[in-house]
């Protein structure tokens, strides 16, 4: 035996592992469970728009398609002009996965309808707001606070209070079943909410870029577009996409100012096919999926604008 090697070192008392992972496991199981929560709708939307009726409404349900089925996306896509009445959906087996309802040829126009409207929306959104906010938030003038207020306080009202005076206002100026009454009224409804965004950000911008801009000879309005404009891209995006998936998704003006095609949105066609001769669960799907691929596209492009527009103003200093 070494006497010089002396004694041996204590060793550090060993630490269970379990109060270190067991927070962890349970936040991830937490998540797990959340993402299940939102993601599982959205993937039998997905799964079932390929499934026949009978696969859809079989029990135990059927997750996973048999064989995937892309008819009803053929249809909507290409639809064939062969009329529909009550003797041809009778020939038709609603649970073989081909049967088609007699509006189908309206998604396609209603897309479009859709996309027109939103992209107006939000352009105008941008167009007027840009103006707006940048005068409350830098330029000091009687009146701004009630200005301010005035416009937030139109959000209180409820949307389907509205439905009725819309309707007056449009029928008297002859714009009712049109995609323009769609446009004035979701701008009314959006307007509000974008300026407050704007507002918020624009705010948070530090003053003295301002009065440096000034002191060369700028403009309000030339302030507004070299300085505060790029600064505040993030929050643009965000009104612009705010603007876009508001009108996107609205369905009570959309019921009430259109009747026809040539102004019908996309969930009015969408909600129609359940007064058909037969409900088609798999085709209804398949028009949701059309649906949901637009905003969902955008929110991935722009999702780092997104969340920097809406947090936008939420620390200062």
């Amino acid at each position: 035996m070494n006497v010089l090697s002396g004694p041996a070192p204590a060793q550090a008392p060993h630490k269970p592992i379990w109060p270190v992972l067991a927070p962890k496991l349970v936040i991830l199981t937490g998540s797990l469970l959340f993402l299940a929560y939102v993601l599982g709708p959205i993937y039998w939307v997905f799964a079932s728009s390929m499934m026949s009726e009978s696969e859809i409404v079989s029990k135990p349900p059927n997750w996973v398609p048999d064989e995937l089925n892309l008819q009803n996306f053929r249809s909507i896509f290409f639809y064939s002009e062969e009329k529909v009445t009550y003797e041809t959906r009778r020939a038709t087996d609603p649970t073989a996965g081909s049967f088609v309802p007699s509006a189908a040829q309206n998604l396609v126009p209603a897309l479009l309808n859709s996309l027109t409207v939103g992209a107006w929306v939000a352009a105008l959104n941008i167009l007027l707001s840009l103006t707006a906010a940048y005068a409350i938030a830098r330029i000091r003038f009687r009146g701004r606070n009630a200005a301010l207020y005035s416009i937030l306080a139109t959000r209180v009202i409820p949307d389907i209070a509205l439905v009725v005076p819309l309707f007056l206002v449009m029928r008297n100026l002859d714009l009712v079943d049109s995609k323009l009454a769609l446009v004035i009224s979701y701008l009314a409804i959006t307007l509000p909410f974008t300026m407050y965004i704007l507002i918020n950000y624009f705010e948070s911008i530090p003053v003295d870029l301002e009065r440096a801009a000034r002191a060369d000879g700028c403009s309000h309005f030339q302030v507004l577009w070299h300085v505060f404009l790029p600064i505040g891209m993030p929050a643009v995006v965000a009104s612009l996409l705010f603007a876009f998936l508001s009108s996107w998704n609205e369905f009570l003006l959309a019921l009430i100012l259109t009747s026809t095609i040539n102004g019908q949105t996309l969930p009015i066609v969408i909600s129609g096919f359940v007064f058909d001769f037969t409900t088609s669960f798999s085709f209804i799907n398949a028009a949701g999926v059309v649906a949901i691929i637009p905003p969902v596209l955008l929110a991935i492009l722009f999702e780092r604008h997104i969340v920097g527009g809406l947090t936008a103003g939420a620390v200062k200093g």
